[in-house]
């Protein structure tokens, strides 16, 4: 061990003595060389004299990881155990069993397997609890350590024991590890007679070549006339997939987006390359408070091109470039190298990182903001901030009772339920909760916990504390009891409140267990305000361009 703590040292001062070198050579200030003799030594007489045994790697890990975080939230060390992580998320690629799972009590459970792999294959379902991995107790281990568990070499095997609601026994499966390709294009279908629809979940490898199939399937297949393109919730990927997902409904050589590094050397302008799928098609694209970085280079293009409707709310705001870079010892360094801008010369980061990060960094107030103007139609669009859509549609904010009800996983477990007792669904389309079965849905909360609080109780609750605070509390003491005894919420009235929404996602929960992701977001797109609305505008041909034109 301090064989190893030795050679681990002499690496690290050598490679820290190289860098004071070269820094000095290239004719950097003297503190850059200066700081990082003094890690050196600081690390050294740490090494030698500290009280308890150190792990020198830990350590200076925590000191790169420590450096890297002041700087913003993107720049960041990949090791070389999590080069996986990264590369799945780069590529959609990972070897394993091909399953969703989540934390429930002590143990982890299949939140949700995908279609056609290993997990799929074995039998495994929504609900099913992992007693045990390869015979050792899964109790009290996190999803974390389940997944590292669960990865592994394809054509390598796992055993896992699970326990199923309705199932007297534990059952063991045997599976093979496969590699799993995650779909970027998870869904795509008509939404209505001649609406097609896409949704992309992330911007990986080769998803530009999904889309561009999927949307020639739907014309083919289906004669979908316009088209909506969903990137609500896409945290984004690679800007090249970015660029190419523009081009398959832009014409060869537009300019795209550009970027612009500390050095001028360094800025690069990205056009488009291939020619289009094509480029008269209607277009909607959806985003929302989750849709990031290359979705918003998407949705941002599309706008400053006059190219298509945005709808939804405003995306997140994230206009900075990251590049990976290799460290030596199978790892990276994944860094911001450059801001990227839209055509119309807009950068949409949100917030300005140039004086190191911390959690106190607000957002660019919108007064603050900067306009451009759309290069066709010279429609009014902003910097700073994200992408604002032409056409606001919140999202559905769910009740209190129906967030605890979620948060506490009982619509999760009573579809577990639901599946238990049937054997088969109808088609997501025309699947109905019924009455009897939301009454049953009741019983089975029966003394299950799910206790919240309303704003109003809050609100109340902060008003008797400041009360007491300034000494009025006594003065108002009998009209703060009959207020809160007027609004004291009453959990079975809410269940009946409350109850479309509810059903909503009880209908979709259960329909995922039948029908899986696909199912899901079938169902999902039933109800969808923002769907409805990009239906009626793509619907309507003088509303759409008139929309292009403001």
């Amino acid at each position: 061990m301090l064989k190893k703590t030795r050679i681990l040292f002499i690496v690290v001062l050598f490679a820290l003595s190289s860098l004071s070198f070269v820094s000095l050579q290239l004719g950097n200030h003297f503190e850059i060389a200066k700081n990082l003799e003094l890690f050196a030594s600081i690390f050294r007489e740490l090494n030698s004299h500290y009280v308890d045994e150190l792990e020198p790697e830990k350590l200076i890990r925590k000191g790169i990881n420590a450096m890297l975080g002041s700087l913003d939230p993107y720049t960041s060390f990949i090791s070389e155990e999590d080069m996986g992580s990264y590369k799945m998320q780069t590529t959609g690629k990972y070897g394993g069993i091909g399953a969703l799972i989540r934390q429930s009590d002590d143990y982890v459970i299949i939140a949700e397997p995908y279609e056609g792999f290993p997990a799929y294959k074995a039998g495994l379902q929504a609900g099913d609890k992992i007693v045990e991995i390869e015979g050792k107790s899964g109790k009290g281990k996190t999803t974390s350590d389940v997944s590292k568990l669960l990865k592994g070499k394809p054509n390598t095997d796992v055993t896992i024991k699970i326990e199923r609601m309705g199932v007297a026994q534990p059952m063991t499966k045997v599976l093979r590890r496969e590699e799993i390709k995650l779909e970027s294009v998870p869904f795509s279908g008509m939404v209505s007679k001649d609406v097609g629809y896409i949704r992309l979940t992330n911007f990986t490898e080769k998803c530009s070549k999904e889309v561009s199939n999927k949307l020639k399937e739907l014309q083919k297949d289906h004669q979908a006339k316009s088209l909506i393109l969903d990137l609500r919730g896409n945290p984004g990927g690679l800007l090249s997939e970015a660029i190419d997902v523009v081009n398959v409904f832009v014409d060869k050589s537009k300019q795209i987006v550009s970027t612009k590094s500390k050095k001028r050397e360094w800025d690069k302008i990205y056009r488009s390359k291939n020619r289009a799928t094509d480029t008269e098609i209607p277009l909607v694209v959806l985003i929302d408070r989750g849709s990031a970085s290359a979705s918003e280079i998407v949705s941002g293009v599309m706008q400053d091109l006059d190219r298509g409707i945005v709808i939804g709310t405003r995306s997140f705001g994230k206009g900075l470039v990251q590049t990976t870079k290799n460290v030596g010892y199978n790892s990276k360094i994944k860094l911001t190298t450059a801001k990227y801008y839209l055509p119309s010369g807009r950068c949409i980061q949100a917030i300005d990182y140039s004086g190191g990060y911390n959690d106190k960094l607000e957002k660019v107030p919108d007064s603050l903001r900067t306009s451009f103007s759309t290069l066709t139609n010279k429609r009014k669009v902003y910097d700073s901030g994200g992408i604002d859509p032409d056409i606001e549609v919140k999202g559905h904010e769910y009740s209190n009772i129906t967030a605890s009800l979620m948060s506490k996983q009982h619509i999760f477990n009573y579809a577990t339920q639901y599946r238990s007792k049937h054997s088969s669904l109808a088609q997501p389309k025309s699947f109905e909760l019924t009455d009897t079965d939301f009454n049953d849905f009741v019983r089975f909360l029966g003394a299950k916990e799910y206790d919240y609080v309303t704003e109003s109780e809050q609100l109340l609750k902060d008003l008797r504390k400041s009360a007491e605070k300034e000494k009025y509390l006594t003065a108002i003491q009998q009209d703060l009891q009959t207020l809160e005894s007027q609004i004291k919420h009453d959990k079975n009235k809410d269940l009946s409140k409350f109850k479309t929404e509810i059903e909503d996602l009880l209908e979709q929960e259960i329909v995922s267990r039948y029908h899986y992701q696909k199912g899901r977001i079938e169902e999902m797109l039933e109800e969808d305000p923002a769907v409805k609305k990009a239906i009626s505008i793509l619907s309507n041909s003088s509303e759409y361009q008139q929309l292009l034109r403001k």
